[in-house]
C-alpha cells in the first residue's frame, strides 16, 4: 500500500464524485469531505452556509500503477461540468465549485496541461473555470456521507442526479471499472 499516491478533487457534490471514483480499478479509498477552505474541522451545515471557503470535495488514494493521475484527471472532467463557476446543476456556492488540489507539482504540471488540452480541443463550449490550487486541507464528512449513494440508491437526490450520471460514467469508461 507504499505505493498508493493521494488525490483531492472537487466536482460538485461529493455524493456524484465520490460514486463515481469508488467504481475505478485502481482507487483503493475514496473519503467524501471538505477542502479548500479556512475554517478547521468545518461541518456540513457550515460548508453549506458557505461560510468556511470549503468545497465539498473527494480525497483518493490510487495505485498509479493501475490508473493515472491523468486518468482520474479525464474521469473528473468528463462526469462534471467544469465551465460553471461556483454551480454543478442546481446545487449552487463556492461549495460546489469544480477544483483541482494538488499535491505535487508534477499534478499541478499534468492538471494544467490537461485543462490546456481539453481548452485546445473545444471539448467545452464555454471555458473551464475549474481551479488548480496547492492543497492545504482536508477534513473527512460527517460518516453518514460516506458511501451515501452506495447506501442510499433510492433517496430522491441519488435517483434524480446520481444515479443518471453514475449510469453515464459506467457505460464511457467500462474499461476502468473495479470486476
Amino acid at each position: 500500500m507504499s505505493n498508493l499516491e493521494t488525490a483531492t478533487l472537487a466536482g460538485g457534490c461529493f455524493w456524484c464524485t465520490e460514486a463515481v471514483f469508488d467504481a475505478l480499478r485502481g482507487v483503493e479509498d475514496v473519503v467524501s469531505g471538505y477542502s479548500g477552505g479556512h475554517t478547521e474541522n468545518p461541518t456540513y451545515q457550515e460548508v453549506c452556509a458557505e461560510t468556511t471557503g470549503h468545497a465539498e470535495a473527494v480525497q483518493l488514494k490510487f495505485d498509479p500503477s493501475e490508473i493515472t493521475y491523468k486518468e482520474l484527471l479525464q474521469i473528473f472532467f468528463a462526469t462534471h461540468d467544469p465551465t460553471t463557476l461556483n454551480r454543478q446543476g442546481n446545487d449552487v456556492g463556492e461549495s460546489y465549485r469544480s477544483a483541482i488540489f494538488y499535491h505535487s507539482e508534477n499534478q499541478k504540471k499534468i492538471a494544467e496541461e490537461l485543462i490546456e488540452e481539453i481548452e485546445e480541443e473545444g471539448i467545452f463550449s464555454d471555458p473551464v473555470v475549474t481551479e488548480v490550487t496547492e492543497f492545504t486541507n482536508f477534513y473527512d464528512a460527517e460518516d453518514y456521507h460516506q458511501d451515501y449513494y452506495a447506501n442510499n440508491p433510492n433517496q430522491g437526490y441519488c435517483a434524480a442526479v446520481v444515479g443518471p450520471k453514475v449510469a453515464k460514467f459506467r457505460k464511457v469508461f467500462a474499461d476502468k471499472l473495479k470486476v
